[in-house]
């Protein structure tokens, strides 16, 4: 069977498309169809050849078709180690990279890695796909405060995996913001708090989300800025955050009074530490993803394919 005129490269993409969306999105045979517009037999006869061809194993791999290109220009582009990149879901885009992420930070890891975690919605998403794929001995570290924004991960990966252990888990125990720039100076001088801060610096991988300026944003939808502070930090030419840290369409960091009130890891240590894996996607978060790659912290980009292709033919 072949697909637009018997082009390989297409075929590839296409039975790893389908594959993607039946293995990871969990679709029908049907939704598939309608989706990609082709038949429901074709998605059977995709199905068999990407098990035959080895492409479906304990995970769906990503080095077919368009995504091979894709990430060998990001890479280029933006002068990354790394990049993957999975079809664009038609659903939830955080859930669906979140999935990849998972998928590709589980391949990489060893035994007794450490693993800083950042702040934020598709981070969460991450951690509870990646306690539930892990089968190796590792220790997660926070590195922000606001502790609330993890739970729904820890909580529901200890209930499918009886084996998980909370001791591997360090958050650092602490609001993310403070009333006072006074108070979280205090905070951070506090032991149990300092502990786990100094925890971070020695970690293997680093895993945080890119946000954008609106009202999506978790810090936002979390209650800790308001309307007004969003006007605020627009009018100051910010355009995106990492771990609440807001930073302009050049990727310079902001100096703004929020960020003396934080407790977290501060910005500019991340361009320090190596294997930093970005996680976002979507057409809201490319403005705040070209910045961030261009800052020169994030070293890996997972993200989908549409958002790839937007930031190559943009930017």
């Amino acid at each position: 069977m072949m697909i637009n005129r018997g082009c390989p490269m297409v075929k590839e993409d296409m039975i790893f498309k389908v594959a993607w969306y039946y293995y990871m999105e969990g679709m029908t045979q049907q939704q598939i169809s309608e989706l990609l517009d082709i038949s429901r037999m074709k998605v059977v006869s995709f199905l068999e050849q990407a098990r035959q061809e080895g492409m479906v194993q304990f995970k769906v791999r990503s080095e077919q078709g368009n995504r091979i290109k894709l990430e060998k220009m990001i890479i280029e582009k933006y002068g990354l180690e790394d990049a993957y990149i999975v079809p664009t879901s038609p659903d939830n885009i955080n859930k669906s990279i979140a999935k990849a992420a998972a998928q590709y930070i589980n391949e990489k890891l060893k035994e007794d890695d450490f693993i800083n975690i950042g702040y934020g919605e598709t981070i969460s998403y991450t951690l509870h796909y990646l306690l539930s794929y892990l089968e190796k001995k590792v220790s997660f570290i926070s590195l922000a405060g606001g502790v609330s924004v993890y739970a729904n991960a820890l909580i529901g990966s200890s209930q499918q995996r009886n084996s998980f252990n909370p001791a591997d888990i360090y958050l650092i125990p602490s609001p993310l913001i403070l009333s006072t720039p006074e108070l979280a100076e205090t905070f951070c001088k506090e032991k149990s708090v300092k502990n786990i801060m100094d925890m971070t610096q020695s970690s293997d991988y680093t895993i945080i989300g890119i946000g954008a300026l609106n009202r999506d944003a978790t810090i936002y939808k979390e209650g800790h800025i308001s309307d007004s502070d969003l006007r605020v930090l627009e009018r100051k030419g910010a355009i995106g955050d990492i771990l609440s840290q807001f930073y302009d369409k050049d990727g310079n960091i902001l100096d703004v009074e929020l960020h003396k009130r934080l407790i977290s890891v501060k910005l500019d240590t991340l361009k320090e530490k190596k294997n930093v894996i970005g996680i976002a996607g979507g057409p809201g978060k490319l403005p705040s993803m070209h910045a961030a790659l261009i800052s020169g912290i994030v070293d890996i980009l997972i993200t989908d394919e549409e958002s790839a292709q937007a930031l190559l033919d943009q930017y």
